[in-house]
């Protein structure tokens, strides 16, 4: 088979090294790839929103199937444009991407159909939405509407801070046209946990649990992310909490799209939230999250290319999803000064340690070539995983292997899956 990934970050560079393990693979190309990337795939420079460019390729080369790892292109209809032309490709429609692209509309689907989440008002009036808040208990949670990279989702402790968001989210449009609406919704307290699964449009395969850490800063400080490090599995994610997310959560997202006529293919990402009232959804992705695909993928026995094709065939129900009874922690290495100003450009050390190992990857999510030389190319440059038996292995694994690898302006989290201790 020749496969195309459409993408060019960390959750990419693990999808094509998986991909890369398939029996059934010949060749690989990603669009747009990076440095790491290259390693597994041909590169090609062909941005992920230029659908008529992927399409000419996709039928040039004959691709067999096209695996979408962005939120903006799924979100844009990249799986519709490909369908029109009769190729093969992974991910939702996009009727079925607005699950991810418009927080209104999941919200809306969950308040429908009885799927528990926070408490919320959708707001398109500025004006509206700060008249709210006048009458609203504090702490506060506002979201931009549609796609903001991760970052469109502001926690505001006093009514000043939350005016604040309101001017800056719908008035001076922080995040763009994703700020045109507005979900205001209750502060739930709990532990997060990510949980990634596979869907066929009927059926629903649950991959393992893992966690993020959205802050840039130890101790959960400083300003949202796209995400600094991951862990899973996650201890917090209980035979009982399965249970519950099963019974009210996973089949009914899955029944309630169909029900709209959005059937949903491809991977849907539930961000829990474990209150003290039980399970609760955060947030909905249409896609694997980054970087938790960096710790799930590496403990995922099956060929993924198996299961690709069974979301796209509608036969998921045939596949047994399985995990290795390990642990893995994967350390973001940033660039200094992300999320807001970071210089780019320098050379990365120590790739080499990683070549041919087999409990430890990095993972790269903004690095090219240059003149030779792999340079650093993003705010988040590398995310490095390591396997352990247990969390706590894999997280001591983890921090040894960030030593391995350097560059000028290298910053990272010390603290991450340092939540694994309290348990």
């Amino acid at each position: 088979m020749k496969i195309l990934i459409v993408g060019s970050g960390g959750r990419e560079h693990a999808i094509a090294w998986k991909v890369a393990q398939s029996p059934k693979v010949d060749k690989i190309y990603c669009a747009p790839g990076n440095a790491g990337i290259s390693e597994y795939a041909e590169c090609v420079d062909i941005g992920a929103m230029e659908f008529d460019k992927l399409v000419a390729f996709a039928k040039e080369k004959q691709i067999d199937l096209t695996v979408v790892g962005m939120d903006d292109p799924l979100v844009g209809g990249i799986v519709d444009v490909f369908e029109a032309e009769g190729l093969r490709v992974f991910g939702p429609r996009k009727n079925a991407a607005i699950l991810e692209g418009s927080k209104a509309f999941s919200k809306d689907l969950m308040k429908k159909y009885d799927i528990p989440t926070a408490v919320y008002e959708n707001f398109d009036d500025p004006q509206k939405a700060l008249e709210y808040l006048e009458t609203a208990d504090m702490p506060i949670v506002l979201k931009a509407d549609g796609l903001a990279l991760g970052k469109g989702v502001l926690i505001c402790n006093t009514l000043e801070e939350a005016r604040e968001g309101v001017q800056s989210i719908m008035m001076d449009k922080k995040f763009g046209t994703a700020g045109n609406k507005m979900v205001i919704e209750e502060f739930m307290t709990g532990r997060e946990v990510s949980v990634l699964s596979f869907v066929d449009g009927k059926n629903i395969r649950i991959m393992t649990s893992s966690q993020d850490h959205k802050r840039a800063m130890d101790g959960d400080q400083g300003l949202n992310t796209g995400g600094m490090g991951t862990f899973s599995p996650s201890p917090f994610y209980t035979d009982e909490v399965d249970e519950f997310c099963k019974k009210y959560i996973y089949q009914k997202t899955v029944d309630a799209m169909a029900a709209e006529g959005r059937e949903f293919k491809g991977v849907i990402f539930f961000g829990l939230m474990l209150t003290p009232k039980g399970p609760k959804v955060l947030e909905y992705n249409a896609r694997f999250g980054d970087p938790e695909t960096q710790v799930v993928l590496p403990r995922m026995k099956n060929d993924i290319v198996d299961v690709f094709e069974a979301c796209v065939d509608g036969t998921l129900d045939q596949i047994n999803l399985e995990f290795e009874d390990n642990a893995a922690v994967c350390v973001v290495l940033a660039s200094d000064g992300y999320p807001v100003k970071y210089e780019k450009g320098f050379p990365i050390h120590g790739l080499e340690h990683f070549k041919g190992c087999k409990d430890k990857f990095v993972f790269h999510a903004g690095s090219k070539l240059k003149d030779g030389q792999i340079v650093t190319n993003g705010g988040r440059v590398l995310g490095v995983t390591a396997l352990g038996s247990t969390l706590k292995e894999a997280r001591a694994n983890a921090y040894k292997a960030v030593e391995l690898v350097d560059f000028d302006n290298k910053y990272y989290r010390h603290d991450i899956g340092k939540a694994i201790d309290e348990v």
